[in-house]
């Protein structure tokens, strides 16, 4: 069996979130997220992108998952679950139907159930088929926060994992630095990168990475099209590494040939602003005051007008098609607490689209009992690729 935790972790795991069911008053949850079924029982799958759901009862009764044919042995070597059932694939089906009759096994007719409505694992239409099997036969109640609250901090042994992420991801950015140069081809440079994660004994992170150079250095997201860099331009990389399915990021920009006056400022206060960032990182404080911290440099600066409305979010276990473990998101009111162990990735961006000039730095920390430590060992040094 291919268990990244002892089963004692996932014991814990599962009582905490029975408690939390008990707390609310729900009889049972059904689990959809990916992320959840992965924490709760170690269960490996992409098969998430089909309807698949994971039943846990506030009692003691075994954990049943409902998924398609292909996932079984995957439930069974991957996870502690031993209870799985199987819909199969054929003209109008409807696995809803299964599932009710799984809750009407378990005695759930007529009690309030939770429901994980927050998931990329729960489509619209499977919802709506899912209501409309369950209305007047129990009360459905989003319960999405209840297990993703209990991933939010993290246990020693997944903390391990993410400073595994991080080692892999300061890894990737120094192959993707050797890698760049005038003329490079920016998917050289991606290859080089994603080559020391996976040859690092790390996993495919489960998005990017955001890598573009001259106009492309100004997007937030992942672009097709791959080009090569100019004899003078500017480079960004936002990536993640992963091991265990646990992420660390990094971002960077970087000059390619020489760099120039305004590129070099625009480090300067985005290097402030991070490093701000990171000392309002405490536990204690409200993950709001990061954003605070983030918005007061740059509109001290006279940069307020090209900084983002947020500046991070929290990082963990996580699946297709993001790394982003979210909520909560990093922006100025949020008025959650930061405790020690809560992973948050914190990104300063900056981005002048008429000078088509891009700034950014970024690097994951764990907060700890006194503050908050930084993953990378590599400093946010202004860089330039020749």
């Amino acid at each position: 069996m291919a268990l990244h935790f002892e089963r004692e972790e996932f014991v814990r795991r599962i009582g905490n979130a029975r408690r939390r069911l008990r707390e609310r008053n729900l009889a049972a949850i059904l689990v959809f997220a990916q992320e959840s079924h992965y924490y709760l029982t170690g269960y490996d799958t992409s098969g998430y992108v089909f309807f698949q759901c994971l039943v846990l009862t506030a009692d003691e009764q075994p954990i049943t998952l409902l998924t398609r044919r292909p996932d079984l042995e995957q439930a069974h070597r991957t996870s502690i679950i031993e209870d799985v059932r199987i819909w199969y694939d054929q003209e109008g089906a409807n696995p809803s139907s299964d599932l009710k009759d799984i809750l009407q096994e378990k005695g759930l007719a007529g009690e309030r159930i939770g429901i994980e409505l927050d998931s990329y694992g729960l489509r619209a239409h499977h919802y709506i088929e899912l209501k409309d099997s369950l209305d007047d036969w129990c009360r459905l109640e989003d319960a999405s926060p209840l297990v993703r609250s209990l991933r939010l901090v993290k246990s020693v042994p997944e903390i391990d994992y993410v400073r595994r992420a991080a080692k892999l991801a300061d890894d990737s950015l120094v192959a993707m630095l050797e890698a760049a140069r005038p003329g490079a081809f920016e998917g050289d440079i991606a290859a080089a990168g994603q080559a020391a994660i996976l040859s690092g004994g790390g996993d495919p992170p489960p998005s990017g990475p955001v890598l573009g150079s001259g106009e492309r250095a100004l997007l937030i997201r992942s672009a097709t099209g791959y080009r090569h860099l100019d004899p003078t331009d500017q480079l960004t990389l936002e990536f993640a590494g992963s091991y265990r399915h646990y992420c660390a990021c990094l971002m960077r920009t970087v000059a390619i040939g020489t760099e120039g006056a305004k590129h070099r400022e625009m480090f300067d206060v985005t290097r402030d602003a991070l490093a701000a960032m990171t000392d309002a990182a405490r536990p204690g404080r409200s993950l709001g005051e990061i954003d605070d911290a983030h918005r007061r440099v740059y509109d001290e600066s006279g940069y307020g007008d090209f900084r983002m409305a947020a500046c991070g979010y929290a990082l963990g276990a996580s699946f297709r098609p993001t790394w982003m473990d979210v909520p909560p998101m990093l922006y100025s009111g949020n008025p959650l607490i930061a405790e020690p162990g809560m992973v948050l990735f914190l990104h300063a961006i900056l981005i002048d689209n008429t000078a088509e000039l891009a700034m950014s730095l970024g690097h994951t920390i764990v907060i700890t009992e006194s503050g908050s430590e930084i993953l990378s060992k590599l400093e946010p040094d202004y860089i330039t690729c020749a």
